[in-house]
């Protein structure tokens, strides 16, 4: 099957207004003749449901929490990029294209990502409308931030809780579709597998977690935006219910699987504590923005913090060692993720680690308290000469830009940050990689689409700070209502599709299959013994550095697990009823499948390159080497029957409006 992009043609800067003036409409009257099931309800799903109700739309909306407002998006913190230039500092839709393309090492589709840069100033002005309480300066303006990987300030937030925010805005707008009846919403319900008529994906089968009911539900049209699959590595910075179940479903149906191997670590997360750990603890990429990233110059202080012998407090400026600064002074603290995570990674490696593992650098604060509290003293008229009232004053402006932040900080760690320096190790944290989709954003299943997270399209090998939310808003507030009218106008008179049919009989069957078998097992070892088994292998061998020894023994370890796994699970308590153990089951089946293709596609590119980083393809000062005659594209993975057998298609990446350069933060 040969990839068709459907990247329309002509000039980039007019290509999504020439789309949208020429794709075929559905009149208001016959939207309300079609269904849409929408799964995941995040700031994509959401956001999507929302706007397709108000068009007119039939919307079913499913979420396997409580409530909508339970979508990991929730936990966002640092803010949402958008070119509108209001530091004046240069922005534009070019600069951000630009930045977004580069900061994904040159691995992104160009069309999308200036789709995406061209609708960011209107996502802004959607929240802004619906209340979202986005700081603003002294002014009234809305005010911005900088974020790794940029030289100018579009990062738009509320406070350090931004995500949350965002995404009670897009819960408000769907709720009021819910109170309309345009939205049916699905609470407490997980999509277990798609279901596809003469070729088209007409419904899935759903199960009740709180009774266990299978259910059949039909729609013309599928879209998926259930998030990533950082949470194959056990311990990531997802939620624990995170997982890949209906992305994957779908994978097995016969939607590309695009990049697996391009996941994010973040630089700024608190370190690991133990082998007790379920998840791990963001703490936002925004704190970079204020923050200085540093170690002990010296081994021997290293050693004397891990021993508790020395405090960082008690190193001079001279001691100590800001070596994304050193190494990276153009941008300094700001470099991308990818690049502050293995930089924090080889000082730790090199023995400057200052945690007790011997896992974690200082993220300090101390400088930007004195500057802010000199600069407000001076201000007000006030002593800046006076050591104590600058560190007050200047405490009380960092709490105001990232005061939950480092109230969260305390909680868990019980050190103040206003005082010492936070202790932040890189962990997983966001899929770049995920369903492959068209221009449409539409997978290879026709009438199946792939929105936010969910889907490879946007952020090439590396996803810029606060990209995803803009993403995720742009996906289901100014581009899935458009593309996928284009493919409903011909169903407007085919009425509602029967869930007797028997497709839907053979996906519940094959659903319930799987369901009995893991009920009737008789195991010996939970489900999370197997999950962080699969968990360290990722991290050991398809982790932040990867090489052909370690990702040849990933593949086959993970296919034994796998085995293993279904011989030996044991899930206690009964289908027809609240069982989580069985939801994570099922869900950790998927992972032991999605875990061995990740590292396949990892093993099949034999470069480095934004989050995928290869030891034998580095430069001679550590960096990612690309290279871009031999792949420079997205390697889309087509099901086989299992993950060895997975079939890869190549989609090449044309770059006509960026050139491609060695990636530099120098």
């Amino acid at each position: 099957m040969a990839l068709d992009s459907k990247i329309p043609h002509g000039p980039i800067s007019d290509k999504w207004t020439d789309y949208k003036d020429h794709i075929n409409l559905v009149n208001p009257a016959n939207k309300r003749n079609l269904d849409i099931i929408i799964v995941g309800t995040g700031l994509a799903g959401g956001s999507a449901a929302a706007t397709l109700a108000e068009q007119g739309y039939n919307v079913k909306a499913f979420c396997f929490q409580d409530s909508p407002r339970r979508a990991h998006s929730i936990a966002a913190q640092g803010g949402i990029n958008a070119a509108k230039n209001y530091k004046g500092d240069g922005d534009s839709v070019y600069r951000l294209f630009y930045d977004t393309v580069k900061g994904g090492d040159y691995r992104a589709r160009e069309a999308n990502v200036h789709r995406l840069a061209e609708v960011s100033a209107n996502i802004i002005d959607q929240c802004v409308a619906q209340g979202v309480p986005l700081a603003r300066e002294y002014g009234g303006l809305l005010d911005n931030r900088s974020f790794g990987g940029t030289l100018v300030s579009r990062t738009f937030y509320a406070q350090g809780q931004t995500g949350q925010q965002l995404l009670l805005g897009a819960y408000s707008a769907m709720n009021r579709q819910i109170g309309r009846g345009k939205v049916k919403m699905y609470n407490r319900h997980e999509m277990l597998d798609i279901v596809i008529v003469n070729g088209k994906a007409r419904g899935i089968i759903a199960r009740n977690l709180v009774t266990g009911e299978i259910e059949r539900h039909s729609a013309h049209a599928v879209v998926v935006g259930s998030g990533g699959y950082g949470n194959v590595f056990f311990l990531s910075t997802n939620a624990m219910g995170s997982n890949a179940t209906a992305a994957w479903k779908i994978h097995k149906k016969g939607a590309f699987f695009a990049n697996p191997c391009y996941t994010q670590i973040h630089p700024t997360c608190i370190p690991v504590s133990g082998d007790h750990q379920s998840k791990l603890t963001l703490m936002s990429e925004s704190l970079r923005n204020d923050g200085r990233i540093w170690v002990p110059a010296k081994q021997e202080d290293a050693k004397a913090i891990r021993e508790g012998k020395k405090k960082a407090t008690d190193l001079s400026e001279a001691e100590r060692d800001y070596f994304l600064e050193r190494r990276y002074p153009a941008f300094g603290n700001l470099v991308p993720r990818d690049v502050a995570s293995r930089a924090a990674k080889e000082r730790c490696d090199a023995g400057f680690g200052v945690n007790k593992t011997g896992e974690a650098v200082y993220l300090d604060f101390a400088a930007a308290i004195k500057r802010y509290g000199t600069e407000d003293a001076y201000v007000k008229g006030l002593d800046d000469k006076d050591a104590a009232l600058v560190t007050k004053l200047g405490a009380a402006i960092v709490k105001s830009k990232y005061g939950n932040l480092f109230q969260m900080y305390y909680k868990i760690v019980d050190e103040d940050p206003y005082t010492t320096p936070m202790m932040i190790y890189p962990a997983v944290h966001y899929t770049m990689g995920g369903t492959w989709v068209d221009y449409n954003l539409m997978t290879t299943i026709p009438g199946c689409f792939s929105i936010g997270e969910s889907n490879f399209s946007d952020h090439g090998a590396n996803r810029l700070g606060a990209s995803a939310l803009m993403q995720g808003l742009a996906d289901g507030y100014f581009v899935l209502p458009y593309t996928i009218g284009d493919y409903l106008a011909p169903d407007i008179k085919m009425g509602e599709i029967s869930t007797d049919l028997p497709e839907f009989v053979a996906a519940e069957k094959e659903v319930k299959d799987q369901i009995d078998r893991f009920i009737n097992n008789k195991g010996t070892h939970s489900v999370d013994y197997f999950h962080k088994k699969l968990g360290k292998i990722m991290w050991d061998k398809v982790g932040m550095a990867r090489n052909a020894k370690g990702l040849t023994e990933a593949i086959e370890e993970i296919a034994a697990l796998r085995e293993e796994f279904y011989k030996d699970v044991k899930v206690p308590g009964s289908a027809n009823e609240f069982n989580q153990e069985l939801e994570k089951a099922t869900r950790v089946a998927d992972f032991l499948e999605l875990g061995e293709l990740f590292a396949k596609d990892a093993l099949h590119r034999n470069e480095s390159c934004g989050g995928h980083f290869r030891e034998e393809y580095q430069t001679e000062e550590g960096e990612a080497l690309r290279d871009d005659e031999n792949f420079a594209y997205v390697a889309a993975w087509e099901y086989k029957g299992k993950p060895s057998d997975a079939v890869l298609h190549k989609e090449p990446l044309v770059y006509e409006n960026i050139k491609l350069v060695q990636r530099s933060y120098k």
